[in-house]
């Protein structure tokens, strides 16, 4: 249904995770008797999960380690392990730095060019341990470095950015033709961020293996403020996941629907797989772990652009280890760590054995579902209050 703004322009309601509840059915279950692995292309893994790919979130070692809690990293080729041999120090010094001063400062650090033969070198590292390995491209570089990319033998390539259509239009230069590269690419792509049905369909179309949905929810993203543009995430999931219905109607290809960003507790990663979503891409919730290379801070990936910054380096705080904050335990009450344990408990709950079926929840508006019976909460500060 759309709503009058005024003469001459309507617009339809659209809701975020905050404006929504799933209903529990009539049926529960044991959670360990839920299934909460995901499958994309030939691989496998435990937990239905991309790692964002964020300088403060996803360092080689982090990618590792969250490969082995049973999620995939995501790596970014434009980010400071490819600038630098050793990018520790500016990691620390980012960290360190005011916030009048961050962005200005970052931008100076990001003006190093990026070297080839550390591409290759971040790739082998991640891909040594014997998980599986992710990188993130901008579409401006991807042809660019597509070579490096496969000389190294990653597993699948992210082609990812603000937003990412299938029908870039420039004159002044030749823009990257999604469709041709993905079909002559000899390796598994998701491309993004879109954030309605047309655009999912569209790089659906491309041959993509997946789709990042999600325009500027992120904690570290500011486009939303800078451009004044994006779709609240509970419904650009579920408008992408129309898309891949019709998608798979057409053509029999499944495409995933991949949530990007927005999501900070476990309630939220399920709300994603409610709203129609098959995996989840979170960097803030990462970037807390202890081993995280941002010592605390989160920024995103277009934070440091030389004109026109769209992002902020924020404070996430250190609130445990990877494998507490992705499978737990969890020694807080917010709902910030065991992500993942809390998916599992929430289809539980409504009695659903696999994602799949989990896209299959009812869900329903529901404004008041943090504030109803939670005024102690609120006013102390904890729990759902915080």
């Amino acid at each position: 249904m759309e709503v009058e703004i005024g003469i001459g322009k309507s617009g339809r309601r659209a809701y975020g995770f905050d404006d929504i509840a799933i209903v529990p059915s009539r049926r529960t279950r044991d959670p360990e008797d839920v299934d909460i692995s995901w499958e994309l292309d030939a691989f496998r893994f435990e937990l239905p999960l991309l790692g964002a790919a964020m300088d403060g979130a996803v360092s080689p070692a982090t990618a590792i380690e969250i490969g082995r809690i049973g999620g995939l990293a995501v790596l970014n080729l434009e980010g400071l392990w490819t600038r630098y041999e050793n990018p520790e120090p500016l990691l620390e010094e980012i960290a360190k730095l005011s916030p009048e001063k961050a962005t200005l400062r970052m931008q100076e650090i990001y003006a190093e060019p990026i070297k080839d033969e550390l591409i290759g070198a971040r790739i082998e590292e991640i891909k040594a341990s014997g998980v599986t390995t992710a990188a993130s491209l901008t579409p401006q570089k991807t042809e660019r470095y597509a070579k490096a990319v496969l000389d190294a033998e990653l597993d699948i390539l992210v082609i990812q950015g603000t937003v990412v259509s299938a029908e870039h239009v420039s004159k002044t230069v030749e823009p990257l033709n999604l469709k041709k590269f993905i079909r002559e690419f000899e390796l598994p792509v998701i491309v993004g961020g879109c954030a309605s049905y047309s655009t999912a369909l569209h790089l659906m179309r491309t041959g993509a293996v997946g789709v990042l949905v999600g325009v500027g929810p992120g904690q570290a993203c500011t486009s939303r403020g800078v451009l004044g543009i994006g779709v609240p995430q509970a419904t650009a999931i579920a408008d992408a996941a129309g898309a891949r219905m019709r998608h798979l109607d057409e053509t029999g290809v499944y495409v995933h629907v991949i949530a990007d960003g927005g999501m900070r507790t476990g309630g939220d990663i399920a709300k994603a797989i409610a709203c129609g979503a098959d995996a989840v891409m979170i960097g803030s919730p990462l970037a807390s772990a202890y081993e995280s290379p941002g010592k605390g801070f989160h920024w995103g990936m277009a934070t440091f652009h030389a004109s026109l910054p769209r992002g902020a380096r924020v404070h996430v705080g250190q609130k445990g280890s990877m494998a507490e904050i992705l499978v737990g335990p969890a020694h807080e009450n917010d709902g910030t760590l065991n992500l993942f344990g809390a998916l599992r408990t929430s289809m539980a709950t409504c009695g659903y054995e696999t994602v799949k079926e989990f896209q299959k929840a009812e869900v329903m508006v529901a404004p008041a579902l943090k504030t109803e019976g939670k005024s102690l909460q609120r006013s102390q500060g904890i729990g759902m209050g915080k």
